[in-house]
């Protein structure tokens, strides 16, 4: 086991390599650069935003521009952003990491406690009419874009019934304590639940199918014919063999989770990584697009390292040889 997670922490050095050279490649391969696209200053000569783009590096041969990107890299420094004033890159993603983590968790927790038991019920009473509810619930989570989705529970919860905020993290920086945690909460009730609507789909049909297979094994066929009981089954047997392809799905659901999902974030103006992602793509503030997506792919790595680990905690029968 030890050796297997070495060898893997071993091979993330080639494809992080991988992963850098694609990030960049994209990047680079975009139309532009932060000074076209948008209308500048006429009283600024072009000489002085060619001068720029010379101090930028953005006139360098690609290859050395991809040197010093990842030299800078290795050093802990992601550069400067172009756009925000010169900010640093990184103080741009830590300023808005927590509310991405925190919108991610909860939109993860609202997903695993709705769809696990659902999903379970079905599998026990399939046909049954909550398993068709259930099944039509799931058919439309995947159905309805996570934007239209947003849309309507705005309309509905936040301007009809005034009962959720429709934007934001918090109402005022003056609270503070338990006033400001349960205000968190409150506004993240509705951009979770957006979240969280197709990935609730998804873990249910796959708890569906797989419980139904675990319970047509021989092995739970003779576990009740020892006369164990049906919750025993369940949960010892049944829950734990069911879950190996929901324990694949929460390893790339790490980098979904940081990711902050971007569209999200823009419909509910939810202050995240997303939102700054996407309005750095729009800007070209191409450090900033570098960075996140970079960061964003290291997470998935980390997330399918995590994923196998867990295999063989769950089935004993998984070895890493």
């Amino acid at each position: 086991m030890y050796k297997y997670i070495i060898r893997r922490i071993i091979l993330f050095i080639p494809m992080l390599l991988a992963l850098s050279i694609v990030v960049f490649g994209l990047a680079k391969a975009a139309p532009g650069d932060p000074f076209t696209g948008k209308i500048l200053d006429p009283n600024v000569e072009p000489e002085v935003y060619e001068q720029q783009r010379e101090e930028l590096g953005f006139n360098d041969p690609i290859p050395i521009q991809y040197l010093n990107w990842a030299a800078s890299y290795l050093k802990g420094d992601f550069g400067e952003s172009i756009v925000f004033n010169g900010r640093s890159v990184q103080s741009l993603i830590v300023e808005r990491f927590s509310n991405t983590l925190y919108l991610g968790m909860f939109a993860l927790f609202i997903t695993l406690i709705v769809a696990i038991p659902i999903g379970i019920f079905s599998a026990r009473n399939p046909y049954s009419f909550l398993d068709y509810t259930a099944t039509t619930f799931g058919f439309m989570g995947l159905a309805i874009p996570n934007f239209f989705f947003g849309l309507v529970v705005i309309y509905l919860f936040s301007i009809n019934l005034g009962w959720f905020p429709a934007q934001g993290t918090v109402s005022s920086t003056d609270v503070s304590g338990l006033k400001e945690i349960f205000d968190r909460i409150h506004h993240l009730i509705l951009p979770g639940i957006t979240l969280g609507l197709a990935g609730t789909a998804t873990y249910m049909r796959y708890m569906r199918s797989e419980v139904l297979d675990v319970l047509e094994s021989d092995y739970i066929r003779t576990a009740k014919a020892k006369g164990m009981t049906e919750k025993s089954v369940l949960y010892k047997h049944t829950l734990r063999n069911a879950l190996i392809p929901i324990i694949t799905l929460m390893g790339f659901e790490l980098g979904a989770v940081l990711g902050g999902a971007i569209i999200t974030e823009q419909v509910f103006n939810f202050p995240g990584i997303g939102s700054l992602f996407i309005g750095s793509v729009v800007n070209r503030d191409y450090p900033v697009v570098m960075a996140i997506s970079l960061f964003l792919g290291i997470a998935i790595l980390v997330g399918n390292l995590l994923a196998d680990i867990f295999y063989s905690i769950v089935d004993p029968r998984i070895r890493y040889d």
